[in-house]
Parts: structure tokens; C-alpha cells; sequence
């Protein structure tokens, strides 16, 4: 073979070998792409929510502890009798509830089991709200009302230009926003395809330019004002959301097993609802607000952040629900009762003055309907007060 023709063999061979990887990577992520929009069907949510490594890029958090301590069980109680029908009702998957800090009751549903890693949505938001006052305790952070942009500057010339780190944890940014689930052309579903397509989280966030109020003056919940606390604790340390969370709370506290993060195509944790637990261990964390921050002998998160990110301090309006820093508070809450909540379903209810926490993964497709969201915080109220 001449050395034109052999030049040729290769070219050729070269550029196949070239448009099959490029083959392989378009089929991936179409095939997340296709998994985006079927993650919430009724024929497969439950069996996705338990195996979201199989619809996005992950980054799991190895903990730090190879012999975790199994939460005790405490004495059985009877719960309400309404309880049954309303796991049926609102397709709860597992429910686990804590009474001094041992499990009072605790149960699976819908084939789902113990061992599952649940996504928790928005739940996860409220762990990177006790991350970040580790690090302000830390002197990482030093002032709340510090502009986005002293720790993340990509985001000057954005929509996030005029915001301060206090309006994003209230969730009063001022950034324009659309969270319809149900748009397909909403931001929120705009944002699942940038995850999906593996493309970059920090700039689908850089390129928002639009904003409707100006930032402290009202509360909207923008769930991309998560991020940016994301983008903010990262700029300050220098560190991964991963490597920060196990370091200060995933492995002090032995959760029993490794969580993980879904991430963008930079390896980007998707902090605003990407986290995925044992209902068992967001029932652990739960405890551990519960006890002012202290988990076994250690103070976690600094008891003064907890009061703090959990009162109602955001500028919600009247008849709206109250928020802290990542964090709910209940309309008629009384003092260290706050919830964190995701869509579909997933919550952490808190009742510190009952020592009681209730944590629920779900897959409630009418999450959204009028009345659910009260219904749930009506229902954790019985199963609290049902233990006094």
C-alpha cells in the first residue's frame, strides 16, 4: 500500500473513531434528556426518584466514619389513625419519626426500602443553609449583607449584580424566575436540561439579566437563588460543595449511608435539589437541629445559626407561609417548630419543644393542588402532638 493510500486508511479510520465518540456522547445525553422528561411520569417516579445516578451526572459524599451508629429505637407508639390514608392519599414512599432522638416509628412504601437514596428536592437546600453557618461561625463569611459578587464575581453584570448574600438566603433576590414545574419552557425546566445536557450550572446562572423587584424588597421563592449560595460558599473557600459538606456535617454526624449529589457537566453539586439520603439519615439531621445543632456530644451547626435561619425572618405577605434561610416556618408555628420541603413530596419536620422529627420521602404527583402543602404540615403536627 502506498504511503497516500495508507494516510487515507487512517484519516478515515480516525475520523470514525472521532464521530463514534461523538455518537456515544450525544447518545448519553439524549438519553438523559429523554430520562428529564419522563422522571415524573406516574408509571416510573417512584422507581426514579430511587435511582436518579441513572438519569444524571453524580458525585457521591463517602463519609468519613466506616462504622456509623444506627439510631436506637425508642417505644412504639400508636399514631393517629389518620395516618394510613394519608400515605395512600399523598403516595408517601417512607416515613420515619423520631421522639427523643429514637425511632418511634418507621416504614416503606410503594417498593421502595431502607436502603433507598431518595432525592430530596428542595430539601436539600435547607443542608447547604447549615453548611454555610458552619462557615460564617468558621469566619469564612463574614457578613451576610455583603454583596453575591465579593464571592462570586461571575455574576457581576447579572440579574444577581444588586444582591446581597442575605436577600439570596431569603429567597428575596429580585431575580425574574419562572418555577413552573409544569411549563416546559418555564427557567426551572430550562435548568433541568442544562443539568441533563451535562452543561454548566454557574453559567445557566451568570446569564440571567432580568429581575422584577429590587433585591430585599419581597419574598419569591427562586430556587436558582440557591445556586448562587452555592457559587458564593465555593468562592469563599475554594472548595467543593462535596468535600465541605462531608467534611463539616455528613461525616461528624455518621450518617449510615453515602449520600450523592447530582452535578452538571463540571462536576458542579446541584445544590438546590440535588442531594439524595436515607429517609433514616434526613431524619439524623433532622435531630440535629432538633438539639440546637449538637449531635452526639459535638456542636454541628452553631446553635445561634439555627435560631437565626429558622425563624421567619424573609418579607414574605400576609397569609403567605414563613421563611428563614432555606428553611420554613409554619403558619401558627410556635417557637422551633420549621420544616425543610421539596417537591413530590419530601420533608424534614422539626418540633424541637416536642423533641419530635418527622422525615417523609414521596412521590405526590398533586403535590401542587390547593390545600396538600397544609395538609402534610396539619398531619406532622398530629404525629408530634401524638407523642407528648
Amino acid at each position: 500500500m502506498s504511503s497516500f493510500f495508507k494516510w487515507v486508511f487512517w484519516g478515515l479510520a480516525l475520523s470514525v473513531t472521532v464521530l463514534a465518540i461523538i455518537a456515544l456522547i450525544k447518545r448519553e445525553e439524549v438519553s438523559r434528556l429523554l430520562a428529564v422528561n419522563s422522571l415524573f411520569s406516574q408509571a416510573k417516579i417512584v422507581t426514579n426518584f430511587s435511582n436518579m445516578d441513572a438519569a444524571f451526572l453524580t458525585v457521591p459524599l463517602t463519609r468519613a466514619v466506616d462504622d456509623p451508629a444506627p439510631l436506637a429505637q425508642g417505644p412504639a407508639p400508636t399514631l393517629p389513625a389518620a395516618v394510613d390514608k394519608w400515605i395512600g392519599t399523598r403516595a408517601v414512599t417512607s416515613l420515619v419519626v423520631l421522639k427523643d432522638g429514637k425511632i418511634a416509628f418507621e416504614d416503606y412504601f410503594q417498593g421502595t426500602t431502607s436502603s433507598d437514596l431518595r432525592i430530596n428536592w428542595s430539601v436539600s437546600k435547607s443542608y447547604l443553609s447549615a453548611l454555610l453557618g458552619v462557615l460564617v461561625s468558621e469566619g469564612a463569611i463574614a457578613d451576610l449583607d455583603a454583596p453575591v459578587t465579593d464571592y462570586a464575581p461571575e455574576l457581576a453584570g447579572s440579574a444577581y449584580a444588586a444582591a446581597s448574600i442575605r436577600n439570596v438566603l431569603q429567597m428575596s433576590s429580585g431575580v425574574t424566575f419562572n418555577e413552573d414545574y409544569l411549563d416546559q419552557s418555564s427557567d426551572i425546566n430550562r435548568m433541568g436540561r442544562v443539568l441533563a445536557l451535562g452543561r454548566s450550572m454557574d453559567g445557566f446562572t451568570a446569564d440571567l439579566t432580568k429581575t422584577d423587584a429590587t433585591p430585599g424588597d419581597r419574598w419569591q421563592y427562586v430556587s436558582i437563588d440557591t445556586h448562587v449560595i452555592g457559587m458564593i460558599i465555593r468562592g469563599a473557600t475554594g472548595r467543593s460543595i462535596v468535600d465541605l459538606l462531608i467534611e463539616k456535617i455528613i461525616g461528624p454526624m455518621g450518617f449510615e449511608a453515602d449520600p450523592y449529589f447530582l452535578t452538571d457537566g463540571y462536576g458542579v453539586a446541584f445544590v438546590l435539589g440535588g442531594l439524595n439520603t436515607t429517609t433514616r439519615d434526613n431524619a439524623r439531621f433532622g435531630q440535629m437541629f432538633a438539639q440546637d445543632g449538637i449531635w452526639e456530644g459535638q456542636q454541628i451547626v452553631p446553635a445561634d445559626w439555627i435560631a437565626e435561619s429558622t425563624a421567619p425572618s424573609a418579607n414574605t405577605q400576609d397569609g403567605e407561609i414563613g421563611y428563614g434561610y432555606q428553611w420554613w416556618i409554619p403558619d401558627g408555628a410556635t417557637s422551633g417548630q420549621f420544616l425543610a420541603r421539596g417537591i413530590y413530596g419530601q420533608y424534614i419536620y422539626i418540633d424541637q419543644g416536642r423533641n419530635v422529627v418527622v422525615a417523609t420521602h414521596g412521590a405526590d404527583r398533586n403535590f401542587r393542588d390547593d390545600g396538600v402543602a397544609d395538609e402534610n404540615i396539619a398531619m406532622f403536627r398530629a404525629i408530634a402532638e401524638s407523642l407528648d
